[in-house]
């Protein structure tokens, strides 16, 4: 089947506290991806502790093919005893999606996995087990293109207690209210900001607990092709052109540099339409090739593009405001876009030639700005969770 996957989570900090109580894992094994989220009981330090203990022994123990009995058990025993409450406590869920469509859920303690399937809510049974006094609900069931999955921390659930809301968001609302957002949003980061900056709103903006919203879709396979710079060698153009256009026919092109849009243009025999108008003054204009869906200038536009992809890898900068820049019509936010959204496989097709406009021609390519800004746009997009590879000529 050849599952490939978004994932994607936010977070808010209880008001006043500087730390998260709730921790996400994103995890990549040979044949399957683990989202795990836990909650530590309270907020701040201990909380922080407690959820980063529970998702690292998790992660860690099935990475290595334990048992959920054995990382029950691990999680009792490890865990340090609350001076308070007197108990040792976080909740958790851990979501495994396999290449071939398998999926496996296991929720203790936590909101409900939200499951959509075309545009509708579909309900997880209970599947209730008893492990060291917990119960553990488990389910194993079938994914498919489309499909979304959000897990969420119990601070999802209570905004708006005492205030907006007497009783808080309901479960059901929040699934109703994901549903509609699944129907408006394209990637796993709109949907779970989409989320929770309704629980944020509702908490009036001082969440009265963590808040958590984690989400995986389950998407087609979407490589993206980038070329950047002239090869060292002019006698490479043809063969540079020819690997960065090949690939399916779902693949998508991104030129980043004038002198490269005209290689392609040349070697292509495509005309290149270059635009006058300044969206954003410090921006340079795109240009527009058939067959090529983004052209656009070179170092400026990719120190933005890298600027934008920073913010989002930090994930705390990413709101509203974040996806209206990213929305933008400027050359950086559409490949900021395209790369957050629209790809799970980066291939970059590096030049080599030294650009006297930008660099010392007596330096070494290794030590020039392209290079690194490649080597930064190559170390953003893997925190991303993506694959990256990289050609030079």
């Amino acid at each position: 089947m050849g599952i490939t996957v978004d994932v994607a989570y936010k977070s808010l900090n209880k008001f006043t506290e500087v730390l998260c109580g709730d921790k996400v894992e994103i995890l990549k094994t040979e044949d399957s991806n683990i989202l795990i989220l836990a909650d530590g009981m309270g907020s701040g330090v201990k909380a922080n502790i407690l959820s980063t203990l529970t998702s690292k022994i998790l992660g860690t123990m099935f990475l290595n093919g334990a048992t959920l009995e054995e990382c029950v058990e691990t999680i009792v025993e490890t865990l340090p005893i609350c001076q308070v409450r007197k108990v040792a406590y976080s909740t958790f869920s851990i979501l495994q999606v396999f290449h071939n469509g398998d999926a496996y859920l296991i929720e203790f303690d936590n909101p409900s996995c939200i499951f959509i399937r075309n545009g509708e809510l579909v309900r997880i049974p209970q599947n209730i087990r008893v492990i060291r006094d917990k119960k553990i609900n488990e389910f194993r069931f079938k994914v498919q293109k489309g499909d979304a999955l959000i897990l969420m921390s119990d601070g999802t659930i209570h905004a708006g207690v005492g205030q907006l809301l007497n009783f808080g968001w309901t479960w059901e609302e929040i699934a109703q209210y994901a549903v509609k957002q699944y129907r408006l949003t394209i990637s796993a980061m709109r949907l779970a900001t989409a989320i929770c900056q309704a629980c944020d709103d509702l908490y009036m903006c001082r969440p009265g607990d963590d808040t958590t919203v984690a989400a995986m879709r389950i998407i087609d396979s979407k490589p993206v092709h980038l070329m950047t710079g002239p090869a060292k060698n002019p006698e490479d153009d043809k063969l540079m052109v020819s690997d960065f256009m090949a690939g399916e026919g779902g693949t998508k092109r991104i030129v980043c540099g004038g002198t490269s849009a005209t290689i392609v243009s040349r070697v292509l025999d495509k005309r290149l339409d270059v635009s006058l108008n300044y969206v954003d003054p410090e921006i340079p204009p795109m240009a527009y090739m058939d067959g090529i869906e983004l052209v656009t200038e070179g170092v400026l536009t990719l120190n933005r593009v890298i600027q934008l992809l920073k913010r989002y890898v930090k994930n705390e900068t990413v709101s509203e405001d974040f996806f209206l820049e990213l929305d933008k019509p400027n050359g950086a936010s559409m490949v900021a876009k395209m790369l957050i959204e629209d790809c799970t496989e980066l291939h970059l097709y590096v030049g080599k030639a030294i650009n006297s406009a930008y660099q010392n021609p007596g330096l070494p390519f290794d030590l020039g700005i392209r290079q690194n800004l490649v080597e930064q746009l190559k170390h953003t997009i893997e925190e991303m969770g993506k694959t990256v590879t990289v050609t030079y000529y």
